[in-house]
């Protein structure tokens, strides 16, 4: 596992970033990373590109193992739960899905938490319930800033403060974080996980920058904020978070 504090440290200086940075590894805007010996294989991010096909962007990881085939363990209550995650953190302003404006490192992510269900809209196992499929894989747009409550050079989603009623995205699933649910369509293919982002869902057209990033979240054992904090980050595509892809 990698140290979360280089997590943070690396990503306050991302946030900075505009979408001139460009990869450094000759991969036209893709980000290409060494195998990990000491990484899960199926965390171990080997390869990383956002590409657009048709009317869509595609967010891809590719990893040295399985895709997928590892979930956290379910403790059957909310405090305390698990989620795994691969992350794209972009230099895209949080207003570009529905959010307000600046408020932190816009990221997609494609999760798993078996102990909660944070899709309200979707019935991903198709059995009526639209409220038990946290087991399942995916998609959320999630606003990432630091917090020391998380651990000295945390990162967590941020939290919605009470009393405050920021701009939010329709698709918001009516939790106090900066997260949306927009049940965008997926693949864990192999060694391969694709995620397709309607173009229309993000409020321009132009190139950003982005990372990619393999983590582990926990919800605050006391349910409160931070509620969702960084806990694990298991790679990191680009080493250190600079954020050197560029979407093509």
């Amino acid at each position: 596992m990698k140290n979360t504090n280089l997590f943070i440290i690396s990503a306050l200086s991302a946030s900075l970033l505009t979408s001139n940075a460009y990869a450094h590894n000759k991969s036209h805007g893709h980000i290409q990373a060494p195998k990990s010996p000491d990484v899960a294989t199926e965390f171990d991010i080997i390869h990383t590109k956002v590409t657009t096909e048709g009317s869509h962007l595609v967010f891809q990881q590719a990893v040295t193992g399985k895709v997928g085939t590892k979930q956290p363990q379910a403790n059957r209550k909310l405090a305390g739960a698990n989620v795994f995650s691969y992350v794209w953190p972009t230099s895209l302003n949080s207003s570009a899905v529905g959010f307000q404006a600046d408020q932190g490192i816009l990221a997609l992510a494609l999760t798993v938490h078996p102990d909660f269900d944070d899709t309200p809209l979707y019935d991903e196992d198709n059995d009526g319930n639209k409220t038990n499929d946290g087991d399942k894989w995916h998609s959320h747009w999630v606003v990432l800033v630091p917090d020391n409550a998380c651990g000295e050079g945390a990162l967590k989603v941020k939290d919605i403060e009470k009393g405050t009623s920021p701009i939010l995205p329709a698709t918001w699933p009516n939790l106090p974080l900066f997260i949306d649910s927009p049940g965008f369509d997926f693949t864990l293919e192999k060694s391969e996980v694709l995620v397709r982002v309607p173009l229309s869902a993000i409020g321009f057209n132009e190139s950003f920058s982005f990372d990619g990033v393999t983590a582990g979240l926990r919800i605050n054992q006391q349910v409160h904020a931070p509620l969702l904090c960084v806990t694990d980050v298991f790679d990191i595509a680009s080493g250190d978070l600079s954020l050197p892809g560029k979407s093509q």
